[in-house]
């Protein structure tokens, strides 16, 4: 079973051009702009070779890094956070903001660079954000970010690289 359909058996809500691409129908996959990426198509052990353990057990294990444990949660240049695994542009860092949380979060992202699905992990719902093109997983989103959005992308980042302007 690859990737995507262990998403969708798994309740993922991916955005509107991912969720097309569960469904079945060469419109829908035609819908979802990373559906036919060779990121998908990698093997585990391939993802292992290619990722330190650390973003290895983040970016394809879901896990979660220690808080306070990323420079990037203190980097502060101009310039763009991509993935780790793929290097999609998620977030740009005019969005970044100090949380107080311990890891990287902005307040928005990329338009089409994420896909979202409901974590009950802890017990209760969240909301769980992927790199949409690789569909590594990068954090949860919540609601009690600064304005405009209200929205606190909480990220680990060993999920994460920084290119500089």
């Amino acid at each position: 079973m690859n990737l995507m359909h262990a998403f969708h058996r798994r309740g993922f809500l991916l955005g509107a051009s991912a969720l097309a691409a569960c469904s079945s129908g060469s419109q829908a996959q035609a819908a979802d702009a990373h559906a036919n990426s060779s990121w998908r198509k990698l093997t585990d052990a391939q993802w292992k070779s290619r990722l330190s353990p650390a973003a290895y057990q983040v970016l394809r294990r879901e896990g979660t890094e220690r808080a306070g444990s990323s420079p990037l949660d203190r980097e502060k240049r101009k310039g763009t956070f991509v993935c780790a695994g793929c290097e999609l542009p998620l977030f740009k860092s005019d969005w970044k903001y100090d949380s107080g949380t311990g890891w990287p979060s902005f307040y928005t992202y990329i338009d089409g660079a994420l896909g979202e699905k409901t974590d009950f992990k802890i017990g209760i719902p969240r909301t769980e954000y992927h790199c949409a093109r690789c569909l590594g997983h990068q954090g949860h989103v919540f609601k009690d970010g600064p304005r405009p959005t209200g929205l606190r992308y909480c990220n680990n980042g060993v999920a994460l690289k920084f290119v500089p302007a």
